[in-house]
């Protein structure tokens, strides 16, 4: 999905991870070409750019944290089932779930599947509150509990990302 900067495009870093051409698919089916600006892979971020005189749609984040017992709308491509919506809550905040040293991940009840990484959750004013990137799963399908990076963590990723393809860190 496209972020309010023109034409960056927010998605995880294993979406992005062993791939050397990128494509974004619109929902109209129209296929543009993009570069990777760059990935961070301690908080699973990556940031690609698509080139276009005319702006796109775009979401922006939440302007502030989200809360425990906030809607949340997960929407992702599981299965390649592409713009699937789910709903559910924020069920806890700054889970630790072995991920790395940043691990301050929003859980939340919205069913997720494999495919929702990199896509946004949202809350009830369409804003982004979390960028879906995990599952806990014993099978392999949902049991309802996934994990998102807050928006106000991925937020100065972000910016790095964009203004020098890299995150750097004291």
């Amino acid at each position: 999905y496209f972020i309010p900067a023109h034409g960056f495009v927010l998605t995880t870093a294993p979406v992005v991870r062993e791939g050397s051409a990128f494509t974004v698919v619109l929902d109209e089916g129209q296929r543009l070409q993009a570069r990777l600006v760059g990935a961070d892979d301690r908080t699973d971020l990556a940031l690609l750019k698509v080139d276009r005189q005319q702006p796109f749609p775009f979401v922006g984040f939440a302007r502030g944290p989200s809360r425990v017992g906030e809607w949340v709308l997960a929407i992702g491509n599981p299965f390649g089932l592409g713009g699937t919506v789910t709903a559910g809550i924020v069920s806890a905040r700054g889970r630790d779930i072995g991920a790395g040293p940043y691990d301050d991940f929003l859980q939340v009840d919205a069913p997720v599947n494999r495919g929702n990484s990199g896509g946004p959750s949202f809350n009830l004013d369409g804003e982004v509150i979390g960028i879906n990137t995990a599952i806990y799963s014993p099978s392999g399908g949902s049991v309802g509990i996934g994990f998102a990076v807050p928006s106000d963590l991925a937020r100065g990723v972000i910016e790095q990302l964009r203004n020098g393809g890299r995150v750097e860190r004291g």
